[in-house]
Parts: C-alpha cells; structure tokens; sequence
C-alpha cells in the first residue's frame, strides 16, 4: 500500500481538498504521523481493539476466527499525532488461494508500517504454558521495526500469570514494550497509545482529520453483510461466502443497496436463502439495522444469493474480489 504523500499540500493551501479549502488546519512541529501494523494469530482480538480505539467498527468482529479477510485502515487523530493503524488477518499457514492472499496481507502491513504491534491472547498463552511462536518472532525480528506487545484479555487470568506471560515475550528480545489490555473493556489502552505516539516518526498526518478510514462505504456495507453471515451459521458456509455490492444509491429518503452474497456450492446458495427465503430475510434484516446505524441514514436492502463453485481456490475470482495482487 503506498502512503499518501499529504505532506506536500501540508503547506500549500490550494492543494488541500475542496472541503478543508477554508480551514486549513495547523500542526505543531513535533506532530507525529504513522502506519501500526496490528499483527496475531486468529481471534486474539485485533479487530475489537482497533474498533475500541476509532469508538466506531472499522472492522467485523465474531467469535469465529479468521473473520478479517483484508487488510483495514483506522484512522486515529489526537493533537498530536494520527495514528493510522493496519488491522490485518490473523497469522496462519495458508490452505488455499484465498488464505495466501490473506497471509499476503498481513506481510504487506508489516512492510508499510513503522511499528508493529503484536496482540497475544493472555488465557491462550497461558494454556500453553507460554510457548511463543518461533515463526513470529523471526518475522517481527527481520522485519527491522520497533516492536510492542499487547496482552489483551487480561480481565480473564490472574497477575501471576501476566506476570508469565509478560516473561515469555521479553524473552525473545524483540518487544521494546509489553502492555497488559482488555481491548472488549477497554482497559490499559491509553498507556498503549501514548507509547505508540512517542515512537511515531515527526510527519504531517497522511490524512484529513475528519476521515476514519481510506476505505469506501460500500466495503463497510459489504464487510457488515458478511458480519451477519459469520454470526448466524457454522462450519464451512461463512468461510465459503464473499459478499459484492453491485448497486449502492443514494436517495432523498432512503439509499438503495444491492448486493450479491456469493458462495461455492449450489447446496450452499439453498442453506443460505433457506425455506422460503427465511434465512436471507434474517440476515438482510439484521444486516440493515447495522448499516443503517454505520451510515446514519435508511437504507433499502436487497440481496441475492449466487454460487461460483470452488471460488476460494481460483484466482481468477480471488482477483476479482479484491484480494491478493
């Protein structure tokens, strides 16, 4: 991902968007802009704690793993710094062309970003007594940024065991900083932010104040569908779907929405709509509560169900979808 070069307009008032032409916004000269890689296994909590620093969902969060597909920008504004950090998809060993293109990236947050902040999961690392992957720490140890830490779920075990966990990690010698953190509870995240702040290098923010993310809605609109998804069934049919928005209007009274919900098999499309399309009108209901509250305005939901058999193994349509190169 290439960074935005916003500093050139940083003194050039007639380079800034239209809409900050008349409030061209001052920063003092020690104000500090980056990118932070949030890197882990599946389910440790990434997602949960970036949407608990922004206060919005930048990203899906259930209880399943492998849920964040993409990589996703959060765009984290104080006085005096923009913190802009990279929610990417848990580490795994890739069994098919979608997880590659996953894996991929999670490598491409590592190389753009000027900090990487790994997320353990403290009741895990405590079950197994504390082993930290290898693979990991010869990944952070190579890439050649400063490293921090961040034990979350740490509402859920004992100080003892912070205290062994936090052994482990400074054991590898590859984290200047381990902070404890319940990111659900939010807790222990203010320390974390201000030691991010003082490793950020002195540069402009990289975007306008006002923006949460680089992304556009109708991914947020796809990403809550799929949300939706992941949340109603089990197994194989949330990891086989991929969601498209093909229409998306906006209108004086309600904006129209319409998208394609894509699976792998014809049996799949018949779960997924269900007897007399009961399942889709629960996932399109609870889908356009969300995004109505997302975008702060009615929305009118379509959605339709089609099947492109074994698109997670073809790159064709992995292409298509937006992932990988």
């Amino acid at each position: 991902m290439e960074k935005p070069n916003q500093s050139e307009y940083m003194n050039d008032p007639d380079e800034f968007p239209a809409h900050m032409e008349d409030d061209v916004p001052e920063y003092p000269d020690d104000y500090r802009s980056g990118y932070v890689a949030l890197i882990g296994e599946p389910n440790v909590g990434k997602s949960t704690l970036m949407n608990a620093i922004m206060g919005a969902q930048i990203s899906i969060v259930t209880r399943k793993p492998q849920t964040t597909r993409t990589m996703v920008l959060g765009i984290f504004n104080s006085d005096e710094a923009q913190i802009l950090f990279l929610d990417t998809p848990g580490l795994i060993s890739p069994k098919y062309l979608l997880q590659k293109a996953m894996m991929q990236a999670a490598e491409q947050a590592i190389a753009d970003a000027d900090i990487i902040l790994h997320i353990a999961d403290l009741p895990k690392l405590h079950k197994y007594e504390y082993k930290v992957d290898e693979r990991l720490v010869a990944l952070l140890r190579e890439s050649g940024k400063p490293c921090l830490a961040a034990l979350n779920k740490q509402d859920r075990v004992a100080d003892a065991e912070k205290k062994e966990a936090r052994n482990a990690l400074e054991s590898t010698g590859v984290f200047k900083a381990i902070h404890p953190i319940s990111a659900l509870l939010n807790e222990g995240i203010d320390p974390l932010l201000d030691e991010l702040v003082t490793l950020l290098p002195v540069h402009p923010p990289y975007f306008p104040p006002e923006h949460l993310s680089d992304r556009p809605e109708r991914f947020f609109v796809s990403e809550i569908i799929r949300e939706k998804i992941f949340e109603k069934y089990k197994q194989e049919i949330p990891y086989s779907t991929e969601v498209v928005v093909v229409d998306f209007k906006e209108k004086k009274d309600v904006d129209y929405i319409a998208a394609d919900i894509i699976v792998e098999k014809e049996s799949q499309r018949k779960i997924v709509i269900g007897a007399k399309g009961a399942a889709i009108k629960d996932i399109g209901t609870k889908a356009r509560a969300d995004i109505e509250k997302f975008l702060g305005r009615k929305v009118y939901l379509e959605l339709h169900v089609k099947y492109r058999e074994g698109w997670r193994n073809d790159k064709n349509w992995i292409k298509r979808f937006g992932y990988g190169e």
